[in-house]
């Protein structure tokens, strides 16, 4: 080798080793987290419930945090590819329409749930279709005219299942089988209409209808179940690709050990969880296989 190609292997290596540190210190080490979840039963009620959390959160990584209060589930979405959120709760569905547009978002974490009125025990959920128990509709030989709700367009539960799903089980598009077909916004929203008698029939994910039940607002008796969907996981926890990872570690700690106090243990009670359970993007490929078939129709 001359010494001139040594001189300019060596400046290359230096290159090399400055891009590194480069790109190293471009990840995001912000003073403020914004956190965000999709709207549901919690996020309507006092934002205090959250507050063990955001402890943890603090004490872990040094940072403030600030909750952000979404208007729907594509507002999470639209202000984690922003930049605004650094951590998010979506849906299995949303979170997955959300990585098809940005790759680096990083699931972490989900709820492991306590078994409920309708909820099984664990990190996964169903999709329900229920009447209310004394309308008569019993069966899905009795739907066909009926009023359906769901929750919203980028719900798992509360859309994606239904017009994947159930309708594979009935051989038909949902507006075919239903005389008219409405988002509510929300799924204790949804089982509300049910009770209320607004819509005939509704699809509810399992532990948000505990949910409902819990706060007094109905029984578990009030409600036929119709139809179940098959095991899904739970909402996933998203990082922001552009965080440092070191800081993405702490944050992906505070979650993982958060029964370990006597307040985090309070806040899994809240939302009836036994604790967090590390996730990967892996685990959220069954979403995707829903989402190519309903694209795919």
């Amino acid at each position: 080798m001359t010494k001139h190609s040594a001189i300019g292997v060596a400046i290359f290596g230096i290159a090399i080793a400055t891009g590194g540190m480069v790109a190293a210190q471009e990840c995001k080490d912000p003073d403020v987290l914004r956190f965000s979840m999709i709207p549901t039963e919690e996020t309507t009620q006092e934002l205090s419930l959250y507050q063990p959390m955001v402890n943890k959160l603090k004490a872990a990584t040094g940072k403030d945090v600030e909750f952000f209060l979404p208007t729907s589930y594509a507002s999470v979405v639209e202000a984690m590819l922003g930049g605004f959120v650094d951590i998010g709760m979506h849906g299995p569905y949303s979170y997955v329409i959300a990585q098809e547009r940005d790759p680096s978002l990083k699931v972490f974490a989900t709820y492991a749930k306590h078994k409920g009125h309708f909820q099984e025990d664990g990190p996964g959920y169903k999709a329900v279709l229920v009447s209310r128990s004394d309308s008569g509709i019993k069966t899905i030989e009795d739907l066909p005219g009926t009023v359906v709700g769901l929750t919203d367009p980028a719900s798992t539960s509360g859309n994606l299942l239904p017009r994947v799903s159930f309708t594979e089980v009935i051989g038909k598009e949902l507006e075919e089988e239903f005389s008219r077909v409405v988002y509510t916004g929300g799924h204790d929203l949804s089982a509300m209409a049910v009770f209320e008698g607004q819509v005939d029939v509704a699809f509810v994910a399992t532990h948000r209808l505990d949910n409902v039940i819990d706060r007094g607002l109905v029984k578990m008796e009030d409600f036929n179940v119709i139809w179940s969907s098959p095991v899904i996981p739970q909402d996933p926890f998203v990082v922001s690709g552009k965080l440092c990872d070191e800081l993405v570690e702490n944050i992906t700690q505070a979650f993982l050990t958060l029964g370990e106090t006597e307040d985090g243990r309070e806040y899994l009670k809240n939302v009836n969880a036994s604790k967090f359970v590390a996730m990967t993007d892996q685990d959220y490929d069954i979403i995707r296989a829903l989402k190519k078939a309903k694209d795919e129709k």
